[in-house]
């Protein structure tokens, strides 16, 4: 598929989870066929294009199969690597006529196949955009075809509009917080003592990376857990996606110095003028200081500096987003089966376990309210 790598990145439409360089990189370390596994994972590509030979669109998905389990179809990027904002990649104004396309596909093989099994037996997106028009029209279409499709709120993208100055921003905010950063500007910005630093070339992103690692490590450590960085397939795609990101000019890895010593770290990635925030570590020794306050600041700015429209905080409803003026933007977790009755059965099943958990947090609420 590395033929099709620039037509995909302009299908990407500058998101760098849908890119080319973000989703090969991670199938070469999540998705490889390994002979010996149990669980296989295989390619699910579908490409349309059109009169022409161009393409028009693009479903970038791996099929995961293993003996007595559904051939469960998701998108490339999915799981612990926590790519947001996926979807099926389509030129603007194209949207129905793709989604028919691959609704027609999909149609006709979820009939079994020579092996006597069925090409698909479940597919799964999760975490995708509320409003994405393609995988909306897509859904519908399969419905129209007899394909039953499971729909339940996932967690919310957070996303910051940014205005054209600092200042501009500052005024959205509490009249406590403004003051806040207003005095972290004073006595440690403008005083010399904090300093943002950038990865600007290679000779500097393994340091950044270090840096990052260690930061992020340490402070996960803290509260019990491993830390993303231990397992090493997420290390090793970030090591390696990173340096792409690099050479595209999408990443703005930086670490803010304190003093002289690194004390918070952020991993964030560019395109179309959007900044997304994806990963960050702080110094649990240094928390006096409040690491994650002042990164977040100094990056916020240096998007405003840098003509940036929007600073997306990604998926999470942590109620810190919120306190930055940030945005949510619903997310759907979507599961399709083909239309069998043991579909329908299991469809209800579905069902009634997202109409217990309604209850169960209904009843939480109601319980705490009325303890209060």
């Amino acid at each position: 598929m590395a033929a099709l790598a620039n037509e995909w990145n302009v299908l990407a439409r500058g998101v760098p989870f849908r890119t080319w360089n973000w989703m090969a990189t991670w199938w070469r370390h999540y998705g490889s066929p390994r002979p010996a596994a149990v669980t296989r994972r295989e390619l699910f590509v579908l490409a349309v294009h059109d009169a022409a030979g161009t393409l028009a669109g693009l479903a970038p998905w791996y099929r995961q199969t293993r003996a007595g389990r559904p051939r469960t179809v998701r998108f490339l990027g999915s799981g612990h690597a926590c790519s947001d904002y996926l979807s099926v990649l389509c030129r603007p104004g194209c949207e129905a006529e793709v989604a028919t396309e691959l609704a027609e596909w999909l149609s006709e093989h979820r009939r079994p196949c020579t092996d006597g099994q069925q090409a698909w037996d479940r597919l799964e997106m999760t975490g995708v955009d509320a409003a994405d028009k393609t995988v909306n029209e897509l859904v519908a279409a399969l419905a129209e075809r007899g394909s039953l499709v499971h729909r339940r709120s996932a967690p919310h993208c957070w996303r910051l509009p940014l205005p054209a100055d600092w200042e501009s921003y500052l005024a959205r905010l509490s009249k406590s917080h403004r003051k806040q950063l207003r005095r972290f500007q004073r006595r440690l910005f403008d005083s010399g003592r904090a300093v943002l630093r950038h990865v600007a070339g290679e000779a500097d992103l393994e340091r950044g990376l270090a840096i990052l690692t260690d930061l992020h490590q340490r402070r996960r450590h803290g509260f019990g857990e491993p830390g993303c960085f231990a397992e090493p397939s997420f290390a090793n795609f970030h090591r390696e996606v990173a340096m792409q990101l690099l050479h595209t000019g999408s990443l703005r890895l930086s670490w803010l110095e304190l003093d002289g010593r690194p004390i918070a770290a952020e991993y964030q990635l560019g395109g179309d003028g959007v900044i997304y925030a994806y990963q960050s570590g702080i110094d649990p020794d240094a928390l006096a200081h409040e690491p994650g306050r002042l990164a977040t600041m100094a990056t916020l700015r240096a998007a405003i500096d840098g003509g940036y429209r929007a600073y997306d905080l990604l998926r999470g409803d942590e109620a810190y987003k919120a306190h930055w003026r940030a945005e949510p933007r619903p997310s759907l977790d979507l599961r399709v089966l083909p239309g069998t009755p043991a579909d329908r059965m299991r469809r209800g099943v579905w069902m009634a376990g997202d109409n217990v958990r309604a209850w169960l947090k209904s009843g939480l609420r109601l319980a705490g309210s009325f303890a209060s």
